[in-house]
């Protein structure tokens, strides 16, 4: 399962690329993530750099593992998503720039297995769903603190 989104930024790629490769302010972004904290030594994004982020959602909190993939100032970065050791995802970021700013295009493919998805799912919740909910709501967070006067 692949999804993933654009929206075109009224800043430049650099701004946007430092946003979206702060881990620890995507709680600021994201529906679901509450931040976290850079592991074994990192203080910020770096290929392999890893990366320990909290998560809540409906009163369940947890934390899962991110490891940088792709770090290409300013245009790519990417990082896999594991809990205990299960793969969960890959959440990409590229930025492109435009005369206007930036596109900025986030995508996630889902990498659970097929019983993990099942335990997953229920009545009131699907993760798909969620999450094509969550990419909007993280990119127009990203564009509005990219184009906020303080930025």
């Amino acid at each position: 399962m692949d999804l993933s989104e654009s929206i075109e930024i009224a800043a430049s790629p650099e701004r946007a690329f430092s946003v979206l490769s702060d881990l620890t302010g995507m709680g600021g972004l994201s529906p679901e993530n509450t931040g976290g904290q850079w592991l074994d030594g990192a203080s910020s994004a770096r290929l392999g750099a890893r990366f320990r982020g909290t998560n809540e959602r409906d009163g369940d909190e947890w934390s899962t593992i991110a490891k940088v993939t792709v770090y290409e100032p300013p245009t790519s970065f990417a990082f896999e998503v594991t809990w205990q050791r299960f793969r969960i995802s890959r959440w990409e970021y590229n930025v492109e720039a435009t005369e206007s700013g930036c596109r900025v295009t986030e995508s996630w493919t889902d990498r659970r297995n097929a019983i993990m998805r099942a335990e997953g799912d229920d009545d009131n919740f699907t993760r798909v769903e969620f999450t094509k909910e969550s990419i909007h709501a993280t990119l127009v967070g990203l564009k509005r603190i990219c184009e906020s006067p303080s930025a």
